[in-house]
């Protein structure tokens, strides 16, 4: 601790236990207990509390208080509970009778102060942080502490209960790990005391006629199992597995949907993973006789896990696609297919049930559905789905939604009158769709799935959400449908899709709703981006009204749209203008035109978005070498530079640094310089370039003023881009590092222009009216000056600076202490925030 500190903390603690004052900041007490706990950390001997006395004398004041503020209060007790987490600490506290008369029967327990949540917050804090050694847990346990926990599970405050509940795991953790003489046996086993009365409270509250008390021992055996993976889990197991089994089978009993994550952590714990033993079966029954809604919970977590038993994943999948099945089976009569499973689990009247009543049959699919789509989104899917049919069913659920399906059976009529424009089913069903493998296509499906797809898009029911994820899934789909060898006739129905999809594609630009146009124009990048390289997707691109449409949406008057034209006209650009192939490509003026359009968009448009997009797009041109050739692309550069540079938007001026990056690296590739990030460069080509061929270049486009202004940017983001792209630079040039940063500070003008530079770049964004046109004595587009420039400005110093926090003053412990003297100090009724 500095000798600052040391002066500054009898102060902070002479004024929080001061009765006159209001108390701190909370932000500031928080700050305190932080930077408290590291000293803790970092020394747990007796000189932390022997070289501060002002700490216990605060312990004292505060205890002292007739009518403690609940906020001093608290962070008392939270102190306390640091400061004796060393065992020498805690025995000097427990000399000094604070520690009883802070945690003990006499402390705020029995006091008006206790019925403030954040004491009872604070005492459960700091007797959890005090929890490090075996002085600690015999003073709570014999002292009734305990007894305060048990009670604080129930505490009406969640995060109270959370707190007590947590700290009753780590107590009986830390009393086997720590006082265990003899190791654990299923036969014998001698507990220690303390684990012994948590074990007997956790036993006694399961045999109890309360709901209440059931859910707390439930909810700590839950805790312990997913944070400890001891063998003596397995005997703690053992005693209370008969008692949790009954509660699968008395209905009275209303905790058996806390038994879902109990039997999960359990299952995760390597202890449990061994096919012998009661936990297995118990899971069996379990997945037998939960509800559906209680069951499928279990059943995909099991079904993520490695390790279990095939028959126990067997049972969990056949859980979860019941409802699936039943789907199926309730589309038509006779049935025309079969469904997924060969035989349930649980009663099918109990799933049947659930899908006759509104309410319970969304919330099955839903789950159902959310379950399935948790499942096919993962890398590695650890068990074998019927693909097929469980598409089959996914096509039933969308064609129930848009009354496309009249089924014949009772049960199907329900489904489908409950499902009618059900929106939440849609969303589900359609997520679902797009999270299939990419190897599972199901071919023998594919017709009729791009029905029901186009019949979404063309219904003028569906919702604007439901469309944009129809359109998700058509477009993952479509990229799926072109991975696939297929014959003459699937190749014409192919064709035919696409005609389909742009047909209604051209309806929804045009539709009056600006979240239809958006999704709509989100949907052709995507297709884009997915299927640019197949030649009918290209055919029937060009051959639809899409590309006109597309352009007229560049004005639209709402903004986001805006943006989303931009992002879709650049990657059209790929098939029209820069696909050699492309009979629009050798119309050099529709191309002009096109970048022209984009960079009046960029110059002009009132809103940040098409802006944000214009440049995202300019990016992607100069990053895939659409641009041409070298003086082409240093125009375009300059120009779009110039553009920006006052650019209201930060994003705008940022992206613009990555096209900057771009163009530097290409250049310097094209050119041949030896540090080019991309390719080899042969010695021959090295030593026919000249790094002032680039500084000229760089220097025409008007480069290095644009990075230099940006260093200066008010938003730190930005002159941390240029600072990085003006040391790569200067590492390009300076390969050697050669550098002298004292060789501008001569008495040539372009020396004065240097140091000038220097000292306004120091200024960061305080510096006012940055000139960029020679002003000072700084020639931003002489190669030399900019050469010289590279090699004299202290750029590490510059990036420190620029990387280093807002509050980085601030955050040091004389400052958090002056802030707590400051705050504690104000006695008006409105504290000011410190932070």
């Amino acid at each position: 601790m500095t000798d600052e500190c040391s002066l500054l903390l009898p102060r902070v603690c002479a004024a929080l236990a001061d009765p006159r004052q209001p108390g701190s900041d909370d932000t500031c007490l928080e700050k305190l207990l932080d930077w408290f706990r590291c000293l803790a950390d970092l020394d747990p001997t007796m000189e932390l509390v022997q070289d501060n006395p002002c700490l216990t004398e605060l312990i004292i004041s505060v205890l002292a208080l007739p009518e403690p503020s609940p906020r001093i209060l608290s962070f008392t007790l939270r102190l306390a509970g640091i400061l004796a987490a060393s065992e020498s600490r805690f025995q000097h506290l427990q000399q000094e009778k604070l520690l009883v008369r802070l945690f003990g029967r006499d402390g705020p327990l029995n006091s008006a102060v206790w019925e403030d949540a954040s004491v009872r917050s604070g005492w459960v804090e700091g007797v959890h942080s005090m929890m490090h050694h075996q002085p600690a847990l015999h003073f709570l346990c014999n002292g009734g502490g305990i007894d305060v926990i048990f009670t604080l599970q129930g505490d009406p405050s969640l995060f109270v209960a959370s707190a007590a509940n947590q700290l009753l795991v780590h107590m009986l953790i830390f009393s086997v790990e720590t006082e265990m003489i003899e190791p654990v046996s299923t036969k014998d086993c001698d507990w220690p005391a303390c684990a012994q009365m948590i074990i007997k409270h956790i036993e006694d509250s399961l045999q109890s006629s309360s709901a209440t008390h059931i859910e707390r021992s439930l909810k700590l055996l839950t805790s312990l199992f997913g944070s400890c993976h001891a063998m003596w889990t397995e005997v703690l197991w053992l005693g209370i597995a008969k008692r949790i089994e009954s509660f699968l089978m008395e209905e009275t009993v209303q905790a058996q949907h806390m038994l879902v994550n109990l039997l999960l952590n359990m299952a995760r714990s390597p202890v449990f993973c061994h096919p012998e033993g009661s936990f297995w079966p118990l899971v069996t029954s379990a997945l037998e006789r939960l509800t559906p809604l209680q069951a499928g919970p279990l059943a995909v977590g099991i079904l993520r896990i490695y390790k279990r038993p095939q028959d126990v994943r067997i049972q969990a999948l056949t859980v979860l696609l019941q409802p699936m099945d039943c789907i199926l089976r309730a589309a038509s009569q006779p049935l025309e297919y079969a469904g997924l499973l060969d035989e349930s689990v649980s009663d099918p009247i109990a799933v049947e049930s659930l899908l006759s009543s509104k309410s319970s049959c969304v919330s099955l699919l839903c789950q159902t559905l959310g379950h399935l789509q948790e499942l096919l989104s993962l890398i590695h899917l650890l068990v074998d789905l019927p693909y097929t049919s469980l598409l089959r069913s996914l096509i039933t659920i969308l064609q129930f939604c848009n009354g496309f399906l009249s089924p014949a059976s009772p049960l199907g009529s329900t489904i489908s009158r409950i499902l009618i424009n059900c929106f939440r089913v849609q969303r589900s069903a359609l997520d679902v769709l797009a999270a299939f493998p990419e190897k599972r296509c199901c071919d023998i499906l594919l017709g009729s799935l791009f029905d029901v797809l186009l019949a979404y898009l063309e219904s003028p029911n569906t919702s604007p959400t439901v469309l944009k994820k129809t359109f998700q899934a058509t477009s993952n789909w479509l990229a799926r449908l072109h991975g696939l060898s297929y014959s003459n006739s699937q190749w014409q129905q192919t064709k035919k899709i696409l005609g389909d999809v742009f047909l209604v594609l051209q309806k929804h630009l045009c539709s009056p709703c600006w979240e239809v146009r958006d999704s709509s124009l989100e949907f052709l990048t995507d297709m884009i981006e997915h299927l640019r390289d197949y030649n009918e997707f290209r055919q029937s691109l060009l051959s639809s009204e899409v590309l006109r449409l597309t352009e007229n949406l560049l004005e639209d008057p709402e903004s986001y749209v805006r943006a989303s034209a931009v992002t879709a006209m650049g990657h059209l650009a790929f098939v029209t203008y820069f696909a050699p192939e492309s009979p629009v490509a050798q119309d050099q003026c529709n191309k002009e035109n096109a970048v022209a359009k984009l960079q009046e968009i960029l110059s002009t448009d009132p809103e940040g978005f098409p802006r944000r997009a214009v440049i995202s797009i300019f990016t992607e041109w100069l990053s895939q070498g659409c641009i041409g050739q070298l003086e082409d692309t240093e125009l375009f550069v300059s120009r779009v530079i110039q553009t920006v540079e006052h650019d209201l938007d930060w994003e705008v001026r940022l992206q613009s640094l990555v096209l900057v990056r771009i163009f530097c690296n290409r250049t310097i590739c094209q050119l041949g310089l030896p540090t080019c990030p991309y390719v080899p460069v042969t010695s021959a080509v090295t030593s026919s370039i000249h790094p002032n061929d680039l500084l000229q270049i760089f220097c025409r486009a008007k480069l290095f003023s644009f990075l230099f202004r940006s260093l200066c940017d008010c938003d730190k983001p930005v002159g941390q881009s240029a600072c990085d792209i003006l040391l790569s630079l200067r590492g390009a040039f300076y390969p050697d590092s050669t550098l002298d940063y004292s060789q501008g500070t001569g008495d040539s003008p372009a020396s004065h222009g240097l140091a000038w530079l220097q000292r306004t770049l120091r200024q960061g964004s305080l510096a006012q009216n940055f000139p960029t046109d020679g002003g000072h004595g700084v020639d931003f587009q002489d190669p030399e000056s900019m050469m010289l420039a590279l090699g004299t400005i202290d750029l590490e110093e510059l990036c420190d600076e620029l990387n280093k926090s807002s509050d980085h003053v601030e955050k040091s412990p004389q400052s958090l202490l002056q802030d707590i003297l400051a705050t504690v100090g104000t006695i008006e009724d409105n504290e000011a925030d410190c932070y």
